[in-house]
C-alpha cells in the first residue's frame, strides 16, 4: 500500500488515502481486540443495508494493525456545516433524518448498549452511591434493541459529490436505546462548544421521532458517566459535571 497520503489524524489512529482505499492504520500500542471488534462491527452494519464504506481487509502495515475500507470521495458535514453556516438548519434536519434511519435498523450480533454502559459506569471516575444511582437507573430504563451509532456527529457523515451522505466510524456502535445514542450526539455538541447547536438538534429530534426531551435527559447522566471512562481530562471534567448536576428520583 501507498501511504502518503493522509486524510485524517485522530486519537491513536491516521486515516490515509491508497487511491480508492481509506486505510486506517492504528498506533502500535493501540488494542488489537478494539481494532477487530472495529471491523467485525462495521461488517455487521453493512449487513443492515446502510450507506457505509464497505469494508475491505483488516491487514498489517509496519508492525502496524490497519482497517482498509473504501474511500468515500466528498466533504463531511461539519465541513459544510463551517463552509455555509446559513444551511446549518438544512443540514441538521439531514443529520437527524440519518441519525433516525440508523435507528430503524436490527444487527442482533453487535454488543448490548447497557451491557457496555454498566462496564463502563463501574469504571468511572465517581463515588460508589453515584456509580449505584446511575446503575440503577440504567437498569430502570426500557431495554430496545435499535442500532446506536455511539458516536453520530457531523464529522461522521461524508457527503459525496452528488449529495449521497455516508456515515463512517462505527467503531461505538451497539444495540440498544435510540435515546441514550441521541444524549450521546447532544453532547458532543456540547462538547464541541456549540450550545446552541446541541439545543436545536435536541428540539429537532424530539419532535421529527415524537420523542419526550425529559425521557432523553433521564439517559444524560448515565452517557455522560460512561463516556468520561476515555478522554483527555478536560473532556472528562466537563462529562463528570453533567453526573453531579442530576437529581435522581
Amino acid at each position: 500500500m501507498k501511504l502518503d497520503k493522509i486524510i485524517a489524524v485522530r486519537t491513536g489512529k491516521t486515516i490515509y488515502k491508497d487511491e480508492d482505499k481509506a486505510v486506517k492504520v492504528f498506533d502500535s500500542d493501540y488494542s488489537k481486540a478494539d481494532i477487530l471488534n472495529e471491523a467485525l462491527n462495521q461488517a455487521r452494519i453493512e449487513e443492515t443495508g446502510l450507506n457505509i464504506p464497505k469494508i475491505l481487509g483488516v491487514t498489517t502495515e509496519n508492525g502496524k494493525w490497519a482497517i482498509v475500507s473504501e474511500y468515500i470521495k466528498g466533504k463531511t458535514m461539519a465541513q459544510l456545516m463551517e463552509e455555509n453556516p446559513d444551511k446549518f438548519d438544512e443540514y441538521l434536519e439531514q443529520f437527524v433524518d440519518i441519525q433516525m434511519s440508523i435507528h430503524e435498523k436490527k444487527a442482533p450480533l453487535l454488543t448490548k448498549l447497557k451491557d457496555k454502559m454498566n462496564r463502563k459506569i463501574s469504571q468511572a471516575d465517581i463515588d460508589a452511591t453515584t456509580r449505584y444511582e446511575l446503575h440503577t437507573r440504567l437498569e430502570g430504563m426500557p431495554k430496545h434493541n435499535k442500532v446506536c451509532h455511539g458516536d453520530f456527529n457531523p464529522s461522521n457523515i461524508i457527503i459525496t459529490d452528488d449529495g449521497v451522505p455516508y456515515i463512517l466510524d462505527w467503531s461505538h456502535a451497539t444495540q440498544g436505546n435510540a435515546s441514550a445514542d441521541v444524549a450521546r450526539t447532544y453532547l458532543l455538541f456540547w462538547l464541541d462548544g456549540n450550545i446552541e447547536g446541541a439545543k436545536k438538534y435536541m428540539d429537532l429530534f424530539c419532535k421529527k421521532s415524537d420523542t419526550a426531551r425529559q425521557y432523553i435527559e433521564k439517559w444524560l447522566p448515565i452517557v455522560a458517566a460512561s463516556q468520561s471512562v476515555k478522554g483527555n481530562a478536560k473532556e472528562r471534567e466537563f462529562l463528570l459535571s453533567w453526573v453531579d448536576v442530576v437529581d435522581y428520583e
